[in-house]
């Protein structure tokens, strides 16, 4: 069929229509591949990790895991034909349980769960403007402090739904629930608890997101003015009293926040212990980080002298999509080192072609097997991740008042 004759078809349709039409194409052809990619039920797996990996992921050496095993000691490795060992993630867990209760005295313990007295800490994960990789970040965060042996609940906040997508959930086909339903004003609210799903990686819980997620965007102006008024002109704290429920049941939560300043946003922000800006190194993203932030200050403002104080851990700006060999890059992240030593993370996370083909496939490059790359390409992405996550552990630990 020709273009003409497309076009001529097209025509004779609405605009919302072929939208429609096009929308629902799609999602089937997604589903489709999501069937052949994740059979037979269409869930995701997760991959095993090699002794090296979980030698890093338990913070000890791989010839104590090697020992462990020939002692016959904690669960028993699959070992390929060349003698390679590698664990599940739930054998890692047992792992890291069976070096807890057998550790030398007076030693940090290897399970870094919340102690008494240590708060619930929630990290919003912000930007304003689209493609800055905030869910990147978000998803290699949540995953990464679960393989490290935190109990971890990711929210997804942004109606476009794409870290729900990186965790094998299409939200239109599976019908999940999201944030919103534990949100809303009307009496059809329910606890966090029901919008809860499991994920591939034993630790991390995920709350979905969905394109209901915007009502809450025209809800909380007419709650505002409703006959409820006191709980919309509130609505900055209702992220906060729905995590209440389940508070004991996580040591972190990662927040995935929408690209634009909004009442998801705001709500998210104000229920922070800390918040992580997400930040390209080139003019036109840093000029818009600048508009950002001081729209965001304002508002914030306005919100604390309504009751909303905000009390923050830590607040930090990290370099994403980052080329060192980028001349101009590497300018613009020596200016903003210098106006903001103290808030921009050391570590940065490099732009790779392994991140990018590993989400071509709705994985994350912790889920990816390293010999689909070229070694040294994924070597080179994964220690990038790794020094970002780490430096955030570190941040959160210390909010816990531990180092």
């Amino acid at each position: 069929m020709n273009e003409a004759v497309v076009d001529a078809e097209m025509m004779s349709l609405h605009f919302d229509e072929i939208i429609l039409g096009q929308g629902e194409l799609i999602s089937d052809k997604l589903n489709i591949l999501r069937q052949e990619q994740y059979p037979p039920d269409a869930k995701k797996g997760l991959r095993q990790f090699s002794m090296a990996e979980v030698a890093y992921f338990l913070g000890v050496t791989p010839s104590n895991i090697k020992k462990l095993h020939l002692e016959g000691k904690g669960p028993t490795p699959a070992t390929s034909s060349s003698g390679r060992r590698s664990y599940t993630a739930e054998q890692m867990l047992e792992l890291r349980d069976y070096l807890d209760k057998h550790g030398r005295p007076g030693k940090l313990p290897y399970i870094p769960k919340r102690r008494p007295g240590e708060e619930l800490h929630v990290i919003s994960v912000v930007n304003f403007k689209g493609g800055s990789g905030k869910t990147t970040t978000a998803s290699h965060l949540a995953q990464h402090l679960a393989l490290k042996g935190h109990r971890v609940l990711a929210i997804d906040l942004d109606p476009q739904a794409s870290l729900t997508a990186l965790h094998g959930i299409q939200p239109e086909l599976d019908e999940v629930p999201s944030l919103y339903d534990s949100l809303r004003y009307d009496d059809k609210r329910v606890p966090i608890s029901e919008v809860i799903r499991s994920t591939n990686f034993p630790n991390l819980d995920i709350v979905p997101a969905n394109l209901e997620l915007q009502e809450y965007e025209y809800d909380t102006p007419l709650a505002m003015t409703g006959s409820d008024a006191t709980a919309g002109k509130a609505f900055f704290t209702r992220i906060s009293s729905a995590l209440r429920e389940v508070d004991d049941h996580y040591d972190v939560v990662v927040v995935d926040c929408p690209p634009q300043l909004g009442y998801l946003t705001l709500t998210s922000l104000t229920a922070s212990s800390s918040v992580l800006v997400t930040v390209h190194p080139q003019m036109l993203d840093v000029m818009s980080m600048s508009q950002f932030l001081l729209m965001l200050g304002g508002v914030m403002k306005t919100i604390r002298e309504a009751g909303a104080e905000m009390q923050l851990k830590w607040f930090r700006y990290l370099v994403t999509r980052y080329e060192p060999t980028d001349g101009p890059q590497k300018q613009m992240v020596g200016f903003l080192q210098a106006m903001f030593p103290n808030q921009m993370l050391q570590a940065a996370m490099l732009k790779s072609t392994a991140i990018s083909d590993a989400g071509i496939t709705k994985q994350t490059l912790y889920e990816v097997e390293r010999l689909q790359f070229v070694r040294s390409t994924y070597d080179r992405a994964i220690s990038s991740l790794n020094a970002v996550n780490d430096e955030i552990a570190e941040l959160i630990h210390k909010g816990w008042g531990r180092l």
